[in-house]
């Protein structure tokens, strides 16, 4: 998932910023590339608090939606990718039964696409955007 980060530069020339998306998540560094590699870290450091509590991940908008926010003026944007397959607990093996040809398909898929890994990958990620639809639609 890819969480935009808002960044500012300060007259001593570190940067500072802020997650938009994460209330209270914050992160400061030396150089921009410092600043983005804290912003990382303090989103990881978030979510593992988070999900430890049993609150889910927060849902990570674009840019766009904090565009007009006050809080979010003359500075600049970037986004930090994380994986959040991590967060999700420990795995759990099942048994299931999809039809051969379907099988077939996900199985080339994967292999096209290494991002998921795996077809277990592929099938929880799919999981992971439907039930984030869901999420969004009740709000």
């Amino acid at each position: 998932m890819k969480f935009p980060i808002y960044l500012h530069q300060a007259k001593s020339g570190t940067f500072s910023g802020f997650v938009p998306d994460i209330t209270g998540c914050y992160f400061a560094g030396d150089t921009i590339d410092d600043a983005i590699i804290d912003a990382q870290n303090a989103i990881d450091a978030h979510l593992d608090y988070t999900t430890e509590k049993g609150m889910s991940v927060p849902e990570a908008t674009d840019i766009a939606t904090h565009l007009d926010d006050e809080n979010c003026q003359g500075g600049i944007w970037a986004y930090v990718e994380i994986d959040i397959s991590k967060y999700d607990g420990k795995a759990v093996k099942l048994n299931i039964t999809l039809p051969q040809n379907l099988l077939s398909k996900i199985d080339s898929y994967v292999h096209a696409h290494q991002q998921f890994r795996s077809r277990s990958g592929f099938l929880a990620e799919l999981a992971r955007r439907e039930l984030q639809k869901n999420i969004q639609h009740q709000r």
